[in-house]
């Protein structure tokens, strides 16, 4: 078990390494992104990047290095003229700065010469915790409701809460938060029509929290439910169940003991991977409910051409990915001690 750990978190550094990598290179052959301000901002701008190894300083116009970024003069008269290095060698120095300095670059436009790091720092809490909440909301709702089917199995109301599930777990989020915002808060006025400001009430506060994690939480409660159902049932109908049974144990006992216990071998892990769904998922509903997270960011750096920390939203979003990825092979021989991953035959 101990070696299988080791190899997948190799396996995971080198994959994230070489993803990363391949982002890094495809970023930088796109047009460079100038930065916003006066003068003065986009000059000490250009001197980070030329601190970072991305670009060149030259006190005259020179060949060979494309086009001419920006032209300054300083208060000495000196003349800086700022070209753009090689890819490659942007790309080793890339490297450098990480394993160094850990310096992932400054943004160009949503907090300009701010480091990328910082303004990440700034913005995951609150994608944290409203994904948090959201899998702490669906994960009982929606496994309660599967067990609750299964045991109510072929009945009216297995039926009508398998078809609520396919209906509901059809409809995007972005379609649902759209009719929840136009309902609650336009129509009946009851929440907030956006995420609250820094200086809004506490009670706002509290409720723009309602409509994000009421439609994280949606279509993974309908997710819990089905995939709960469909679990308990077939092991409600398997053979050593039926062998408990037979030994005197009542239905409830058999349940509780047995069929609960191995039908939540699969569905454990996949409350990991659900909160990866969930994080990925939340970049359009941050969009639309402007709430200040890492998922809103991607987007407005993706508009901005602010390539710096739109690189390092996506190295945030691999790197949680490859790490859910492991805790979820390792999370299944923790659950259920007949699974050793790695063992030999």
């Amino acid at each position: 078990m101990t070696k299988y750990v080791i190899k997948r978190l190799i396996l995971a550094f080198v994959t994230a390494f070489i993803i990363l990598s391949l982002t890094f290179i495809l970023m930088k052959l796109l047009p460079f992104t100038k930065p916003i301000g006066n003068a003065e901002v986009q000059y000490s701008y250009y001197m980070s990047q030329v601190h970072l190894g991305f670009v060149l300083d030259l006190p005259r116009e020179a060949t060979g290095y494309g086009e001419r970024l920006f032209r300054y003069v300083d208060s000495t008269g000196l003349v800086h003229n700022f070209y753009q290095t090689p890819v490659m060698v942007q790309y080793v120095s890339w490297l450098r700065n990480i394993f160094t300095k850990w310096e992932w670059g400054t943004s160009t436009y949503i907090m300009p010469n701010v480091s990328a790091i910082i303004i990440i720092g700034h913005r995951l809490p609150t994608s944290m915790y409203i994904n948090i909440l959201s899998v702490v909301w669906s994960v009982p709702l929606g496994i309660g409701l599967g067990i609750f089917a299964a045991l109510k199995k072929n009945t009216m109301v297995d039926h009508v809460i398998s078809t609520l599930v396919m209906v509901f777990i059809s409809v995007p989020s972005f379609v649902l938060i759209t009719f929840v915002i136009w309902i609650f808060a336009y129509r009946l006025n009851w929440l907030p029509t956006q995420w609250a400001q820094v200086t809004d009430p506490t009670l706002t506060k509290f409720l723009s929290y309602i409509i994000p994690v009421f439609v994280l939480s949606f279509g993974s409660i309908c997710g819990y439910t089905r995939f709960t159902r469909a679990e308990l049932c077939e092991v409600m109908e398997s053979e050593y169940l039926l062998l408990a049974r037979t030994k005197g144990l009542t239905k409830r006992q058999a349940i509780l003991r047995h069929a609960l216990r191995n039908a939540m071998v699969p569905i454990v892990p996949s409350i990991l991977a659900e909160f990866i769904g969930i994080l990925g998922g939340s970049m359009i509903l941050e969009t639309l409910y402007s709430i200040p997270g890492i998922g809103g960011l991607f987007v407005e750096a993706l508009n901005a051409k602010d390539y710096n920390v739109l690189f390092v939203d996506m190295a945030l979003f691999t790197t949680i990915s490859l790490v859910a990825g492991v805790i979820l092979d390792l999370s299944y021989g923790f659950i259920d001690p007949r699974i050793r991953m790695g063992a030999r035959k």
